[in-house]
């Protein structure tokens, strides 16, 4: 069974940073290139970096380039998102899968990030 658990969110005020975490569990981690979403309310799931399957390669959204970096632990099985210089509208909740077009139909509970002063 697959399975995502996220976190690491909170509060945190404008200009400050954040680390999140996903272990993955319930299939070949390796096998898998690895990706982070986010929703913010009102408005549709989005990607926001992916990473290749030894994490040589990376992605990003062009609204977190420069700020955010994803980065994996194979042996661990988890993936990591983080975020610097965060801005109010980085507010969402953040989940991790694969890649899309190797995604998995379920997904964790996410986790929420709020960017507030």
């Amino acid at each position: 069974q697959v399975q995502f658990v996220e976190s690491g969110g909170g509060l945190v005020q404008p200009g400050g940073s954040l680390r999140l975490s996903c272990a993955a569990s319930g299939f070949t981690f390796t096998n898998y290139a690895m990706a982070w979403y986010r929703q913010a309310p009102g408005k549709d799931r989005e990607l926001v970096a992916t990473i290749s399957l030894a994490g040589g390669s990376t992605n990003y959204a062009d609204s977190v380039k420069g700020r955010f970096t994803i980065s994996r632990a194979n042996a661990k099985n988890t993936v990591y998102l983080q975020m610097n210089s965060l801005k109010s509208e980085d507010t969402a909740v953040y989940y991790c899968n694969a890649v899309p077009g190797r995604r998995f139909d379920s997904w964790g509970q996410g986790t929420q990030v709020t960017v507030s002063s």
